[in-house]
């Protein structure tokens, strides 16, 4: 069997044997679980479910959401309304229903997550919620005033039955987030969260990666609150009360609700915590307090009960992984520069009363490596923001193949412009393989990802990217990219976190990318040994103007050029 389609079974064959082995242990469950204990065995379910949603937008996707118990509300509305008005279907397709809806809701609620973060994101989806609790607690769920309960299907009348069907549809949602997260989606997700600059300079959609978060969050949610509903027979605005969002989220940052596995745990606390306090005859509204105490810990630790288990277990296992770059023995074969590819003329840039670029012109040659130099300050990396479209208000054009490159960072990604960061903007959340296939924006082969990889002296692509260093992170970010084919490579300080003789050999193999990958390359970097043996030709800034722009011996030897990077007393 070849390689790929080993990787392809254990992507679908394992998730599948875990499913099959989980309903096993839920029929075993049935048979075990009797009157009161199967009740609250759908509870953990229910809660594992709105876990598990709350874990892609908080846990994946690096947003905060308090309103989780509020799409199970909606959910809980549609299954309720559509047994009220006895709609076809039945109760499982009105459960989808009212899963799709809370979706809907969930994007329109998501729209603010593209203007706002942190703490005004936390307000937004807590005032969601509060008038929620208001509006139902004023117009109650359909049925409970007239008394008409929400029957289960037959075949599922009695709670053990009806237990396995809540564990039915809790695997069919897990099965669904792991596919989710290991594909397209879910590596935005992830990028979203570590860098929203990162993500859109790769030719992602950081709009979409944040919606579509909110959007199956928020159906797991609307999934779980018609669940809750059939189990009761009715739907109680107390069940969705805005304190249990609250204490929903923070039990999701406390035990990693983006594992699966830890979602479950965090729905058994969920319902662990308050029976053990009434059996104890302790007021079950100390278990909130309990949460937060927990949820605390959580937030100053940085960290997570799931994610803590899974380092341990690491360190046990795995030693971090770095660069592993060597010389070449042989001369990089290299292109003759051909016309120019990307164009910039007149770029000014202007912060405040600032002028950080002013009249910056320069050419990058089709199969050529253009090096831009000078001193700190000197307006290097605001040039490649300009170019990239980070920064909308430069004044300037650029083109790119003889036509015009304008939009946002995404578009001029999707252009054929593609370009890295000085900080480090590869989320560690994915191993490098799937890192590499999302930047890149297709599937390349794993052979052709394998050799780009030993290329630069990176780790294995199945390496998870929290094992591996800072260095080899910034290759990785470059392999990526160059995976994506673009026509144009910025790289900002691409050698940040190598010693000195890594230094050397990956500039041996930059000079081979315009021959090897057919991309053009415009390179900002200190270390002038590296600029000497990558660059065909230089252009150097200082104060946000063009210095000097030239072949590269004629420029290092322009006296102005020394003067900017050595100072008039060191020249005396």
């Amino acid at each position: 069997m070849q390689l790929a389609d080993r990787g392809a079974v254990s992507r679908f064959g394992t998730p599948l044997v875990v499913a099959v082995v989980a309903v096993l242990v839920g029929i075993g469950l049935t048979v075990g679980l009797n009157g009161y204990f199967a009740y609250l065995g759908v509870s953990v379910v229910v809660a594992a479910i709105a876990l598990l949603g709350l874990g892609v937008v908080t846990g994946s996707a690096g947003m905060i959401s308090l309103c989780q118990l509020t799409f199970g509300a909606i959910g809980a509305w549609v299954v309720s309304a559509l047994n009220v008005a006895n709609a076809p279907g039945g109760f499982l397709f009105w459960l989808l229903l009212g899963g799709l809806a809370a979706g809907v809701v969930g994007v329109l609620i998501g729209l603010p997550a593209l203007r706002l973060r942190g703490i005004n994101l936390a307000v937004v989806t807590l005032g969601l919620a509060a008038a929620a609790d208001v509006t139902l607690v004023e117009i109650q769920f359909p049925g409970t005033t007239d008394g008409v309960s929400v029957d289960r299907p037959s075949l599922v009348a009695d709670d053990n039955a009806y237990f396995l069907l809540c564990v039915i549809v809790l695997i069919i949602c897990a099965l669904v987030v792991h596919f989710l997260r290991r594909g397209p989606w879910g590596s935005s997700w992830a990028a979203v969260a570590f860098s929203e600059r990162g993500t859109a300079a790769a030719g992602a959609s950081v709009r979409t990666a944040k919606l579509s978060a909110f959007a199956v969050s928020a159906t797991l949610g609307g999934i779980s609150g018609g669940l809750l509903t059939a189990q009761v027979g009715f739907a109680f605005p107390t069940s969705f009360a805005p304190l249990q969002s609250l204490a929903l989220y923070v039990l999701a940052i406390m035990s990693g609700a983006h594992l699966i596995d830890m979602a479950v745990f965090g729905a058994v606390l969920w319902v662990a915590v308050p029976e053990l306090l009434k059996r104890w005859g302790v007021p079950q509204d100390w278990g909130y307090v309990i949460f937060g105490l927990l949820g605390i810990q959580a937030l100053a630790g940085r960290g997570n009960l799931g994610t803590a288990i899974r380092e341990l277990w690491r360190r046990r296992s795995r030693a971090s992984a770095g660069v592993q770059i060597t010389a070449l023995d042989e001369e990089p074969p290299r292109l003759p520069p051909g016309e120019p590819v990307l164009v910039v003329r007149g770029l000014s840039v202007t912060f405040g009363q600032v002028k950080a670029l002013s009249g910056v012109d320069l050419a990058v040659p089709k199969g050529g490596v253009l090096g831009v130099i000078g001193p700190n300050g000197a307006g290097k990396s605001t040039l490649v923001d300009a170019i990239s479209g980070f920064l909308p208000q430069a004044q300037g054009t650029v083109e790119l193949a003889d036509r015009p490159l304008t939009g946002n960072p995404t578009q001029r990604a999707r252009s054929g412009l593609r370009r890295t960061f000085q900080q480090d903007r590869v989320p560690s959340g994915l191993t490098i393989e799937a890192y590499v296939r999302f930047v890149a924006r297709r599937r390349p082969p794993a052979a052709e990802v394998a050799a780009a990889l030993e290329f630069f002296g990176c780790p294995p692509a199945g390496t998870p990217l929290d094992r591996v260093d800072v260095g080899a992170r910034r290759l990785v970010e470059v392999v990526g990219h160059l995976m994506a084919k673009p026509q144009v490579l910025l790289l900002d300080e691409p050698a940040a976190g190598l010693p000195h003789e890594e230094h050397v050999a990956f500039g041996e193999r930059l000079r081979q990318v315009p021959a090897r990958f057919g991309v053009s390359v415009l390179i900002i970097e200190h270390d002038l040994d590296l600029v000497r043996s990558v660059c065909d030709t230089l252009t150097v800034l200082d104060f946000g103007e063009v210095l000097a722009s030239g072949p590269q011996a004629e420029v290092l030897a322009d006296p102005a050029v020394l003067k900017a990077y050595l100072g008039e007393t060191e020249m005396l």
